[in-house]
């Protein structure tokens, strides 16, 4: 297993302290069930890091929003990276502060600003022209002044799938670099907007510290610029992606990442300024596991399939990505394992879990989808009206359901048929 919190004892596979066959006839199957201590120590990686330096870590909530995981968080002192006044409320519910949270996203709307106003965000990662218009209007109305940093495209390539790729030119996001200082002056003339800071995220699923110093490097360029122009930009967030061990990928230590990234600032001259850290994915990624249940095994000519009862809509990042999840059962077998392709029931024949996995199962087996606390629940859908799945915290050897499995029933409640 990816992750000491998963492992087996006798054969067996357990979450910590408990078996995961035991959660899985307990509550049921799809099942996601997250590891309290996992979360716990890859949170500390960052924050002992970070320990006695200008820096603070902002946990990325659209990586994993259930309710439990985000208190986990709260509880060692956290802040939280958000993209949606949604997330703002689960923050806030979860026990996170709103002071202690930053709003990123490209298209935040009139009325998520006017909530993360009233609520008082730490600052807004804003991503263009319009946006500053927009929030310099919002805040006027409010009669406030609303802090902001610039979220600026560097051109830096992350090296990762084209879909989490977030730095380059041809990307969405942020305010490309040629045009950075330009809009900053204009945001500096706006009456109702603070300029507090500076803002990149390059990508996800990253594996090479190289390119986000290379981002660094541009970003402290532009601040040199932008100070000039009569501007005090006092944090540098570089944002999250970095990545995680899904199969053979060898991702930097979160510590020797973080060192190395607060190093190149202060030795360039900018120890003066506070440092954000958003990461997500490398804190729940490996804490999280997909339980789910062989249905049955279907031989063909070219491929056998284990159809189980998990699906693109439980996990949806294997037919969006192509992503590799390791898939191991939860009793191991003493049978000569057979090359299967593992599918759900959904009628689409992008609904794969694992393509061409040595297993030995049988009808009726328990496998475990592994590295599935990031982007997984929170990517889930209902498609083919099939209900969300349960979701369990595990702390030491108690379980703990933290998300009830929805219920057929639920997806249709706020329908109506016309009327005769």
């Amino acid at each position: 297993m990816s992750d000491s919190a998963f492992h087996y004892v006798d054969g067996v596979l357990h979450a910590e302290g408990v078996s995961a066959a035991s959660l899985a006839e307990q509550f049921g199957t799809p099942l996601y069930v997250y590891s309290r201590d996992a979360l716990t120590r890859a949170y500390h990686a960052y924050a002992d890091a970070c320990a006695g330096r200008r820096a603070t870590v902002h946990v990325a909530v659209k990586a994993n929003s259930n309710l439990a995981v985000l208190n986990v968080f709260a509880r060692m002192g956290a802040g939280f990276d958000i993209v949606s006044s949604g997330e703002l409320a689960r923050v806030l519910a979860g026990g996170g502060k709103a002071e202690n949270t930053v709003f990123s996203g490209v298209g935040k709307s009139a009325a998520e600003m006017r909530e993360a106003l009233e609520a008082g965000v730490k600052c807004f990662n804003v991503e263009s022209i319009p946006e500053l218009h927009a929030l310099n209007e919002v805040a006027k109305s409010l009669g406030k002044k609303a802090p902001v940093s610039l979220r600026v495209n560097p051109d830096v390539d992350a090296k990762t799938h084209p879909y989490i790729s977030t730095g380059l030119k041809s990307n969405k996001f942020g305010v490309a670099f040629s045009d950075a200082r330009a809009t900053y002056a204009q945001a500096h003339a706006m009456p109702n907007l603070d300029v507090v800071g500076i803002d990149c995220h390059i990508g996800s699923q990253i594996t090479e510290i190289s390119p986000y110093l290379d981002a660094v490097d541009k970003l402290l360029e532009l601040v040199a610029q932008i100070e000039s122009d009569g501007m005090s930009i006092r944090h540098v967030d570089v944002g999250g992606g970095l990545g995680i061990t899904y199969d053979d990928e060898t991702p930097p230590d979160i510590g020797v990442f973080v060192k190395t990234v607060l190093d190149h600032i202060e030795t360039s001259g900018h120890g003066q300024r506070e440092v954000y850290f958003e990461p997500g994915r490398s804190l729940v990624g490996n804490a999280g596991v997909l339980l789910t249940r062989v249905e049955f095994l279907k031989p063909g000519e070219e491929k056998n399939f284990a159809i189980v009862d998990a699906a693109m809509n439980d996990l949806a990042r294997p037919a969006m990505y192509e992503a590799f999840h390791r898939i191991v059962p939860v009793v191991k077998r003493d049978a000569k394992a057979h090359k299967y392709d593992v599918v759900g029931p959904v009628c689409e024949s992008g609904d794969w879990l694992g393509r061409d996995r040595e297993l030995a199962v049988e009808p009726g087996d328990l496998l475990a989808i592994c590295s599935a606390g990031a982007y997984g629940f929170v990517m889930s859908s209902n498609y083919n009206t099939r209900p969300r799945a349960a979701e369990i915290m595990v702390d030491g050897e108690r379980a703990r359901l933290v998300r009830e499995r929805e219920e057929v029933k639920q997806l249709f409640a706020g329908e109506s048929i016309l009327p005769d």
